[in-house]
């Protein structure tokens, strides 16, 4: 069994439910756990003993999408692609992702993959809860070839053809409820716990105006059974709200899926910016958890505020959503956000932000062995260098880290005791092949004339 010893100058642990940190300890390693944490320089096969550096549990993102998100990039900023002025998801997204299924070989998907996977891990992240196509299999390849601990998250959807029309209008079509179950069963039967349980599933029924009722009573009773989390996103526009409020007796989405009994201690719901403050009451009421992706709705010109949803009680989460990927980016903007929003300096602060990417993110999932660093758990960890300029002199390290720091500041990421990232560079691949691959593959998307037409100014 391979023995690791990591210093850091600023180790993260928890103290009485809480983070905290603790000054020059050593981190040990044996095997995929984490074996001490002590003051003495263990003895190890591989020591790192490096100055500056803050510790962390492995940051959990449990809210990203590669492929999407990479199909818009640069495209889609400053209001373009917005028909009408609505949201992208109808007019790029969601149409431009699935005919990637059809143009893209698989090794073409698969390089997609692997350059989303190379920037979640260059970003500090170690597990990622990831919707998507259910057409993209190549997801969990990259995943398991690269060492990233994975939910893959295929959707589901009783109608996976909704398309905006010019005036942002959408309009939708299929009846794919049946089929998509199918697939996610077959998905699970082939990938549930690959690679030492690195692997797993979670149950994606897209979205409340994309799935009817009993396509959501199915997933959650297939979920429930087997045990996996379930995720959706939920009351991401207003549109949604309204839609929802037509077709289902003036219920909100949140309404609608506590009807359907989804809204639950097991759901993680992505975004929920249109939701009212009685929906939010009574998402706490139920023990759901809220995936706030701030900075893909601040591009819209929208405030999803973090420090809101964690005021109503509920357990509130920080992702990505795939826009850039930088987990440490989308901190910064959850705090400054939360305290713009709020009028306020000291709601989303530094150790509740850093909760919500490591144990309260672990706590949504029922991981009590990831988030936290302690004997026992798993060993991964994010390392931070916190001697860059812009990072001294130190007074906080969670506090630089949540107001300071970024991508470029993580040094090391280790997931299952395996160093998969050091010194800033991931270890196991060509960083210019995988880039160059995946880009490639994206731009075959952007020059096909449907994606000219989406990404036109509205």
């Amino acid at each position: 069994m391979t023995t690791t010893a990591i210093f850091g100058a600023y180790v993260l642990t928890r103290r009485d439910g809480r983070p905290a940190v603790e000054r020059d300890r050593w981190v040990l390693v044996e095997g995929s756990r984490i074996a001490a944490i002590t003051p003495d320089r263990p003895a190890a096969d591989d020591t790192h003993d490096r100055p500056g550096r803050l510790v962390l549990p492995g940051l959990l993102n449990l809210h990203n999408h590669c492929f999407s998100e990479a199909i818009a990039r640069s495209h889609t900023e400053d209001g373009r692609g917005r028909k009408g002025g609505k949201s992208i998801v109808y007019t790029v997204l969601l149409p431009l992702s699935k005919t990637a299924l059809t143009v893209l070989s698989p090794r073409e998907r698969l390089a997609v993959a692997r350059l989303g996977i190379l920037q979640l891990l260059k970003g500090g992240a170690t597990t990622v809860m990831e919707p998507f196509r259910n057409g993209i299999p190549e997801m969990f390849e990259a995943a398991e070839a690269m060492g990233l601990r994975f939910y893959g998250a295929p959707y589901l959807f009783s109608t996976s053809d909704a398309k905006a029309g010019p005036d942002g209008r959408v309009t939708y079509a299929g009846d794919d409820g049946e089929a998509d179950l199918a697939a996610w069963n077959a998905l699970h039967a082939r990938w549930e716990g690959r690679a030492d349980g690195r692997i797993r599933l979670a149950m994606s029924p897209h979205a409340t105006d994309t799935c009817g009722p009993d396509l959501l009573r199915a997933c959650a009773a297939r979920a429930r059974e087997l045990g996996v989390p379930i995720t959706t996103h939920l009351a991401q526009s207003d549109d949604e709200v309204a839609t929802i409020r037509a077709r289902h007796d003036g219920r909100s989405p949140a309404e609608y899926l506590d009807w359907l009994g989804l809204l639950a201690p097991d759901l993680l719901a992505a975004h929920c910016i249109a939701s009212s403050d009685d929906d939010l009451r009574l998402m706490a009421a139920r023990g759901a958890t809220v995936l706030n992706c701030p900075r893909v709705f601040a591009r819209a010109g929208r405030t999803a505020a973090f420090g809101r949803f964690a005021a109503h009680g509920i357990r509130t989460l920080v992702g990505t959503d795939g826009y850039n990927m930088d987990l440490l980016g989308e901190l910064n903007a959850a705090s400054l956000i939360s305290k713009i929003a709020a009028g306020r300096a000291e709601v989303a602060d530094s150790t509740a932000l850093i909760d919500a990417v490591t144990g309260q993110a672990a706590a949504a999932i029922r991981r009590p062995d990831l988030g936290v660093i302690a004997p026992g758990a798993k060993a991964d960890l994010t390392v931070v260098d916190l001697t860059h300029p812009h990072l001294q002199p130190l007074h906080d390290p969670l506090r630089a880290l949540i107001a300071l720091a970024n991508r470029a500041d993580i040094a090391q990421v280790m997931v299952d005791g395996r160093l998969l990232v050091d010194e800033g560079r991931y270890r196991h691949g060509d960083e210019a092949d995988i880039v160059r691959e995946g880009a490639a593959a994206i731009e075959r998307i952007w020059d096909l004339p449907e994606a000219r037409a989406a990404f036109e100014e509205a």
